[in-house]
């Protein structure tokens, strides 16, 4: 479904992806690891089309990346991918189901279409009490969900995750964990998931070892 090949990327002298090559199949979940600076943030930026590499192809079922202008990757991305940080980033003067809303607002989706399939989500997540909750109500496990229910909004092909867990407890790390093994098997939703969390490693189709910008194809 996703395919990159001989990515490069350098910031100065600093060459932080050095040819690399990725693949990802439909709702498999796969956990991307390395030690810091080894180049996992900035190939998910690039795999979530957030920042472009000096060289190399991406493709999404096929299609090429680097064909698309600005406009049409930006409605690309809005549609096609979802994005979970370790900063919820939700938006403090919106409820959660607002938040959870606003991808599917700017797809152009009608409002009764987003408030139902965002009330679905969040019900889902176990957030059906929640609704109308601003951010500085809820807890960080809760913040994270409607995070996850708002990367879901558009049914998106995959979901990138950049270190989800670090700023949750062990218990609302694991029920995250449970979580995203539930949405693979209800949504077959493809994660692709960059963290220092080695827990998910027991919930991962795959992981993908990182050291300085290449797949260590010997761990």
């Amino acid at each position: 479904m996703i395919e990159a090949k001989q990515l490069k990327k350098s910031f100065g002298q600093v060459h932080v992806l050095k040819g690399l090559d990725f693949n990802v199949q439909k709702g498999e979940i796969v956990i991307v690891v390395g030690a810091s600076g080894a180049g996992k943030t900035t190939l998910l930026q690039i795999l979530g089309t957030l920042d472009k590499p000096d060289s190399g192809q991406l493709y999404f079922d096929g299609v090429d990346i680097s064909s698309l202008n600005e406009k049409d990757l930006s409605a690309f991305r809005n549609k096609n991918i979802g994005f979970v940080f370790q900063f919820h980033h939700l938006l403090p003067e919106f409820t959660a189901l607002e938040n959870v809303c606003i991808p599917a607002y700017i797809a152009k989706k009608s409002r009764i279409e987003a408030t139902t399939k965002a009330t679905e989500l969040l019900n889902m997540l176990g957030l059906n009490h929640r609704l109308d909750h601003k951010p500085s109500e809820l807890s960080g496990g809760e913040k994270q969900r409607v995070a996850i229910a708002r990367a879901l909004i558009n049914e998106p092909m995959v979901v990138f995750a950049d270190e989800p867990s670090g700023n949750l407890d062990s218990v609302n790390r694991q029920e995250l964990h449970e979580i995203i093994v539930e949405l693979r098997n209800k949504l077959n939703q493809t994660f692709v998931i960059v963290t220092h969390d080695l827990e998910m490693e027991h919930m991962a189709d795959r992981k993908i070892v990182m050291t300085d910008g290449m797949i260590d194809i010997s761990a």
